[in-house]
């Protein structure tokens, strides 16, 4: 069913009412918009009028936003950004498919590039354009088709697939642990741990998996991404609880030392995330299918 005229005001009233919510001020909104005070003034009085409502307070030649007016040019602002973002895909590719993913540093440079070049041969008529993302985001405001997730498949508005459940390992530089023997899991809570922000109860659920009480907290250095806590782990600093895959090769070197003799898996997994909204789109669906047939959790990676 069609939308009614009267739900669909224009996009220059539209961005009139996003840019002074945004900037503060008539004058600010008209520099952007690149128009003058008096015509941006117009616009928001045609939409008033279409609306049926005030939008905007008139006090002493000063524009500002009712409370409803500037949850609404919130709501506005989402739209127009994936207006643009659409448009620019268009503009990007209007033949062939595009794809913006949104990765794992880590685990898309360990798990996902060595599979790539399989895909780019098999669907050489799609793009994919990749950025790093480290925390859950909303999909309208960033503009990706998908993006790369670790935690449970519980993101809003959005359909998953599972990639890969993660094991986990306590490991550390030789050096660190000198004289000491580190025969149990109870041992390594006596040792300096480091802690990651996207995983802040990652050392408690792994002492909680063996049966370990550390009720009373768990004090240690916290790193941002993998990359920077595997080189805190090599440079003697503490023990870090490391995703298997991303270990392996300081491990068969003999730079880490794995202080338990198997990985324990972690409550969450890796997952594909995508709108439902784009659900189909064609070059989604190639890669979604591609990746489904790479999705194999307990097979090792390609080396």
């Amino acid at each position: 069913m069609a939308t009614p005229r009267r739900f669909l005001p224009s996009i220059a009233a539209l961005r009139a009412l996003e840019a002074l919510d945004r900037l503060g001020s008539a004058s600010a909104a008209a520099d952007e918009l690149s128009l003058t005070q008096g015509a941006v003034s117009r616009q928001l009085q045609a939409l008033e009028r279409q609306l049926g409502i005030d939008l905007v307070r008139r006090d002493q030649k000063r524009l500002t936003l009712s409370p409803e007016a500037a949850t609404y040019a919130g709501e506005i602002r989402q739209a127009l950004n994936q207006i643009a973002q659409s448009t620019l895909r268009v503009q990007a590719a209007p033949l062939a498919g595009t794809l913006n993913l949104a990765i794992l540093p880590a685990f898309g440079m360990r798990w996902l590039m060595p599979r790539l070049p399989e895909f780019a041969r098999l669907h050489p008529d799609v793009t994919i354009n990749m950025s790093t993302r480290l925390e859950p985001f909303n999909f309208v405001g960033e503009g990706f088709d998908a993006a790369i997730h670790f935690g449970t498949a519980d993101w809003p508005g959005t359909a998953a697939l599972l990639l890969k459940h993660e094991q986990m390992l306590p490991v550390c530089a030789p050096d660190l642990l000198g004289e000491r023997d580190v025969t149990d899991p109870a041992d390594i809570a006596a040792l300096p741990l480091l802690h990651i922000q996207t995983r802040p109860q990652a050392w408690q659920q792994w002492f909680q998996c063996h049966n370990i009480d550390v009720s009373r907290g768990l004090s240690g250095t916290m790193y941002d991404q993998f990359a920077t806590i595997t080189q805190a782990a090599l440079h003697g600093l503490g023990v870090a609880l490391m995703p298997d895959y991303l270990v392996e090769q300081d491990l068969a070197t003999g730079r880490l030392t794995a202080l338990h003799p198997t990985a324990t898996e972690s409550p969450g997994a890796y997952y594909l995330v995508w709108p439902e909204a784009r659900s189909k789109d064609p070059a989604l669906i190639k890669f979604r299918n591609w990746l489904a047939g790479q999705a194999q959790p307990e097979d090792p990676l390609p080396r």
